[in-house]
């Protein structure tokens, strides 16, 4: 009986042991994952500020115009490139560019698909979306495809200037070929439209805008696991 006892402590005290160890593994485990996702921030937040300074820089020309380079206050891995005022307004129900803006992304996309396609930030962004949008007068019927048309007018203006601003042969096609694999058109209709001081600016809402998004954590492991 003595003997059935000390096996019985025994085997509690394995059991507790396993439960301690078991116990120590997971606060290890979860201490680890909040290191590694405390350094992922800090890295992310390193990029983006070192992007946006990066594109401020090479673009200062323009800031007198009302350019700017801002974090995306509902991405965390994003920045909006925001076009001077009255550049990119579309007429009402039309998707032509206007003159004064195909002038303005003929100075400014080449520079921006060079900073995005360096080597210092090539592997590191996701994506650069061109949003279209329009007024909140009409239907939805009418304004998503329309905001579509106006995202996909500034996205192929955007591909005709790198190729019409060639700086030579197959340079000036691969910077081409980057940043088409990272651009991409969306109409966002009149879901969001432009505010000023709480009231609805019309003309300022048929716009488009540009959100240069980089690559989560999940991804960069991804990519580099994979080369």
């Amino acid at each position: 009986m003595a003997e059935d006892v000390r096996d019985s402590g025994l085997s509690s005290s394995l059991t507790d042991l396993m439960t301690s160890l078991a116990v120590i593994f997971i606060l290890l485990l979860v201490a680890s994952l909040n290191n590694v996702k405390q350094s992922g921030e800090l890295a992310r937040n390193a990029i983006l500020l070192k992007l946006q300074q990066e594109l401020q820089r090479e673009l200062k020309d323009f800031r007198n115009e009302g350019f700017e380079v801002r974090n995306d206050p509902k991405d965390p891995l994003g920045l909006i490139v925001i076009v001077p005022e009255g550049l990119l307004n579309f007429e009402l129900n039309k998707f032509t560019i206007p003159k004064q803006g195909s002038e303005f992304l003929g100075k400014i996309i080449p520079k921006m698909a060079l900073i995005l396609c360096s080597k210092d930030f090539r592997s590191e962004i996701n994506s650069v979306i061109v949003e279209g949008h329009t007024d909140t007068t009409g239907t939805e019927q009418i304004n998503l495809p329309l905001s579509q048309a106006r995202s996909l007018a500034v996205v192929q203006e955007c591909l005709f200037l790198l190729d019409s601003t060639a700086t030579g042969g197959n340079e000036n096609e691969e910077l081409r070929r980057c940043f088409l694999d990272f651009l991409s058109a969306t109409g966002r209709g009149s879901v969001d439209p432009y505010m000023k001081d709480g009231v609805i600016d019309l003309n300022r809402s048929r716009r488009v805008v540009f959100k240069i998004r980089i690559r989560s954590l999940e991804q960069r492991v991804l990519t580099e696991l994979l080369g």
